[in-house]
């Protein structure tokens, strides 16, 4: 660099290729450091793909730990009150609840406070159901006389339709068959909480119903022919049979020869 009035060489430096290749990557590096520090040191992080998420779920999570916070603080202030009361005399001890019971009264009060939502899913399981059991096609009615025996083994209980027990409870021996009493479709297949299986055949407007069944060898939706196995019981649970005409109810034991 020259001095415009004397035209002397004030300063100058040389830069080589290995130089300026040093001096863009040090610029490169400084940059990238300061990109990464603002990102993480400063909430400019929470604009950026990914970020975003995580700090609504730390949101979502405080947010349920006020509410329970909130809630036993309730509590406690309720507690506290019960307290105040005994001490200046306004209540009995034998009506002071304690902490567990008001636990289970605030728990009880939020379980009375179904939402929308709620109300909507249980009303569609309920047509669910009910559009599942009353599904009949009466245009080729069965003889219900002709029916197969569905197990062979010993009737414990009969059907009390009077006390709304339509089941006929059957006892089968180990690895015994369970078996169609009609040719059908398995329109159900249901795994219950047991580890039984509830089973559903019907054909046309008559159905069948199998409770407890210990395994089941047919899938939801197979067809069956009339004597054909279709599960089978392990000797500790007891069969219990169903029959159903067009949403009447048909003793099994009047039907079926055991």
């Amino acid at each position: 660099m020259l001095d415009d009035l004397t035209l002397r060489e004030v300063f100058h430096f040389r830069v080589s290729l290995l130089g300026a290749i040093s001096m863009i990557t040090v610029s490169f590096l400084l940059l990238v450091g300061l990109l990464s520090v603002l990102i993480i040191y400063t909430p400019i992080r929470n604009i950026l793909p990914g970020y975003s998420e995580s700090l609504r779920q730390q949101l979502i999570q405080e947010s349920a730990r006020v509410d329970s916070l909130q809630t036993d603080l309730t509590l406690q202030r309720q507690y506290l009150d019960v307290i105040k009361q005994l001490t200046a005399g306004d209540i009995h001890t034998d009506s002071v609840q304690s902490l567990d019971s008001l636990q289970r009264v605030e728990r009880a009060r939020i379980a009375e406070q179904r939402s929308e939502a709620t109300d909507a899913f249980m009303a569609h399981y309920e047509q669910k159901e009910r559009d599942r059991l009353l599904l009949f096609d009466n245009t080729t009615p069965t003889n219900v006389r002709q029916l197969y025996r569905p197990v062979r083994g010993v009737v414990l209980q009969s059907a009390r339709p009077d006390l709304r027990q339509y089941g006929v409870v059957i006892r089968a021996a180990k690895n015994e068959n369970v078996m169609a009493t009609t040719r059908g479709t398995l329109v159900s297949v249901e795994r219950m909480a047991d580890n039984t299986f509830t089973m559903i055949l019907q054909n046309a407007a008559f159905m069948t119903v199998y409770r407890h069944v210990s395994s089941a060898l047919k899938m939801q939706g197979a067809t069956v022919e009339r004597g054909e196995s279709i599960g089978m019981m392990d000797g500790e649970h007891d069969l219990v049979i169903e029959l159903w005409d067009a949403g009447q109810f048909v003793n099994p034991e009047e039907v079926i020869v055991w």
